[in-house]
């Protein structure tokens, strides 16, 4: 691919951090998860959950929107319905809660519609007069979990759109895993430029440099193969793009905490935010092994080897 933006994408980029710019300030006093409606609406009202609809924008821009939206402390239902519904279901109402794994669902609690992986087909649900159970978690987005007989219901719309459902998924996670990095990279950083030890700043020894610079490698390596897949929409290319991101999360996570000592695991401290989003990331669709399996499926065609991940 081109890896250049060309002008038309450049200035919507520009656009975008204008917006972003105005939820990156850390609010006092706020819910865990810092879901912020004011976002999404202004995101609908400026076009930006429909760019991937623009021929010169395409699915690289709605990738970059999603990366942008991910590095901010306040979340919203920007992934899916920036990348998957105007492919999968663009006639039914938005927010979208993506389930699959029964476990309790990210958005859930604002979703407006619910697409379902089943293994072999994909369902639509409209969540409208449904009780959704709030689920209480650390993992700094809203959850709730769908009634099982909610989910018996449905109406399928086959393995065509489950394939894009799947392949646009994970490109969508993986964005959100680096805008998460990224983030949380950036916090990190400040920390160590500005907590002192022995009389000098953490940051300046030349081990917490280099781990930092494998860690910046990383973040910059998934977005562009997050910029990669979403220029081709092939299954293979975002197979490989989410289990890159969700098995650098470990490392990641790891390095950045290490070098913000107890201060990153408090809730006061912004570094959470991201670490237990980028927890919540890692696990979705089977984790990284289902990712890899499901490249070496859709790349090579191994025998035995089937796109199972949900």
């Amino acid at each position: 691919m081109q890896f250049d933006f060309t002008e038309y994408q450049a200035t919507a980029n520009d656009a975008i951090a204008h917006l972003a710019s105005r939820y990156r300030a850390m609010p006092v006093n706020a819910e865990p998860h810092l879901y912020s409606a004011a976002l999404d609406d202004e995101l609908v009202e400026s076009g930006f959950l429909a760019i991937g609809q623009d021929p010169e924008l395409g699915g690289v821009s709605a990738a970059h929107l999603v990366m942008e939206v991910a590095q901010l402390p306040f979340c919203a239902e920007i992934m899916a319905s920036a990348l998957i519904h105007w492919r999968v279901c663009a006639d039914l109402p938005r927010p979208l809660a993506l389930v699959g794994d029964g476990q309790p669902t990210r958005f859930a609690t604002v979703a407006r519609t619910a697409l379902v992986d089943c293994g072999n087909d994909l369902k639509s649900i409209v969540l409208a007069n449904i009780d959704i159970e709030p689920v209480v978690s650390l993992f700094a987005y809203p959850y709730g979990r769908l009634p099982a007989e909610v989910l018996a219901g449905g109406v399928s719309m086959g393995r065509a759109a489950l394939a894009q459902f799947r392949t646009w998924r994970r490109i969508g996670v993986a964005a959100e895993i680096c805008g998460a990095m990224q983030s949380a990279l950036a916090v990190t950083i400040e920390h160590v430029t500005q907590r002192q030890q022995f009389g000098r700043p953490i940051g300046s020894n030349q081990a917490v440099q280099h781990r930092l610079a494998e860690v910046a490698v990383l973040v910059e390596a998934t977005r562009w193969l997050v910029y990669q897949a979403a220029s081709t929409g092939d299954p293979g290319d975002a197979a490989l793009v989410a289990a890159y991101a969700q098995d650098a999360v470990s490392k990641v996570s790891y390095d950045l905490h290490q070098f913000s000592g107890a201060m990153g695991l408090t809730l006061e401290h912004s570094l959470h935010l991201w670490t237990y989003r980028l927890r919540a990331l890692v696990s979705e669709m089977g984790g990284p092994a289902a990712q890899y399996d499901a490249a070496a499926s859709l790349v090579w065609g191994e025998p035995g080897l089937t796109d199972a991940a949900q």
